[in-house]
């Protein structure tokens, strides 16, 4: 049995205010490409599809495009859950008459989970899909008032899928969580307040392969006591969502399950049509040109370094990156350096009190004396003017 995994599409998603819907094509585009070239027995989709509930129409149709070509031009059956950014209403409708398509979308939260089962030459596999939802919501569907956290949610949705799956028969797990031991990104909405938002993978022990969406970056998560299941897998987002992720590398996995339910796994990387990059220097280094490492249509995220003001800034900078989207300037103030200064200022002249206040503000060991004369003569105007 060979299928794909992916997860985390996020269509309709704004980067610091600019639509990624054609970015977002360009990869999704691939993901086809790779399903028809591999050939798979499924296409997995692990939640967040979309990046709100009420999603923009070029997300819709994005979403309509790729699934036809999925199931009805190649001819693969597509299994999706809904994420925490999904709305699960939406996601759900028609989802009864195009499961006879081979389209199976399980977005809202139900006492039997979604079950697919795919047949081959080994005989069932079983795929239990696990969509996300909040406690109280568990608590209403399954009928028990204990459900506090999303782990509760978890083991009751998996206690209910149990009956679904034979002794000796393989399955996999689908599902839309924050499994402890993952790494979070900037990007990723948190699902709730403190620790209860984390799922334990030992829920995952009678799978033998997981595949999870919600963290952004790809991952294999293992337990500390070495009784981990064997394979609880992120395949990451489709795409860079956040300047904190400009590290990630973005991938789909082929995954192939023998007889046995022993799983390999092939990472496929895809290509983006551009990448988030982080620049750092003055106005004038970065209009110098592209650092030998950055393409100057790729999305930038700028430092600038110059001590005083920059008029012009954003206008000036996307003349050598048109896709700059955001400039950060420093700041040096360090909350108990300043505290101190404020408790020293009443014994420092007010000539000192400027200095002192700019030493810390630019991390200088002293003003320059040019600024210094100006800030001298801008003091004297000012006292004659009074």
């Amino acid at each position: 049995m060979r299928f794909l995994h992916t997860a985390d599409w996020h269509l309709g998603k704004l980067l610091h205010g600019v639509h990624l819907t054609d970015d977002q094509r360009y990869l999704v585009d691939q993901i086809v490409e790779i399903a028809d070239d591999a050939d798979p027995d499924a296409v997995v989709i692990a939640g967040d599809v979309y990046d709100r509930s009420v999603p923009p129409a070029d997300a819709i149709e994005l979403l309509d495009d790729a699934l036809t070509r999925l199931v009805v031009d190649i001819g693969v059956p597509v299994i999706a859950i809904g994420g925490n950014h999904d709305s699960a209403e939406r996601l759900d409708f028609g989802s009864s008459i195009l499961e006879r398509q081979g389209l199976h979308v399980f977005s809202r939260l139900r006492k039997k989970p979604g079950h697919v089962v795919l047949e081959d030459e080994h005989g069932p596999v079983h795929f239990l899909a696990f969509p996300f939802a909040e406690p109280a919501m568990a608590r209403s569907v399954f009928g028990k008032s204990d459900i506090r956290s999303h782990d509760e949610v978890l083991a009751a949705q998996v206690e209910s899928a149990s009956d679904l799956l034979p002794d000796g028969e393989r399955a996999v797990a689908i599902a839309h969580v924050f499994a402890q031991g993952g790494d979070l990104a900037d990007s990723e909405r948190t699902l709730s307040i403190g620790g209860a938002e984390t799922v334990h993978i030992s829920r995952f022990q009678r799978f033998c392969y997981t595949a999870l969406g919600h963290l952004h970056r790809r991952q294999h998560i293992g337990a500390s006591n070495g009784e981990a299941p064997r394979h609880v897998r992120y395949s990451g987002s489709l795409m860079k969502y956040s300047f904190n992720e400009t590290g990630h590398d973005k991938s789909v996995h082929i995954v192939d399950v023998d007889g046995d339910g022993t799983c390999e796994i092939e990472t496929i990387p895809l290509e983006l049509r551009r990448d988030l990059c982080r620049i750092e220097g003055t106005m004038t280094e970065i209009l110098d040109g592209p650092a030998d490492h950055v393409d100057p249509d790729d999305y930038i995220w700028v430092t600038l370094t110059d001590d005083g003001p920059v008029h012009d800034a954003m206008s000036r900078i996307r003349e050598v990156y048109p896709n700059a989207l955001h400039i950060e300037r420093p700041r040096r103030v360090e909350t108990n350096k300043l505290q101190q200064m404020t408790g020293d200022a009443s014994s420092l002249s007010v000539d000192e009190v400027f200095e002192t206040f700019f030493t810390y503000v630019t991390g200088r060991d002293d003003m320059p004396e040019q600024q210094r004369d100006i800030l001298h003569d801008a003091l004297e105007r000012k006292h004659k003017e009074s």
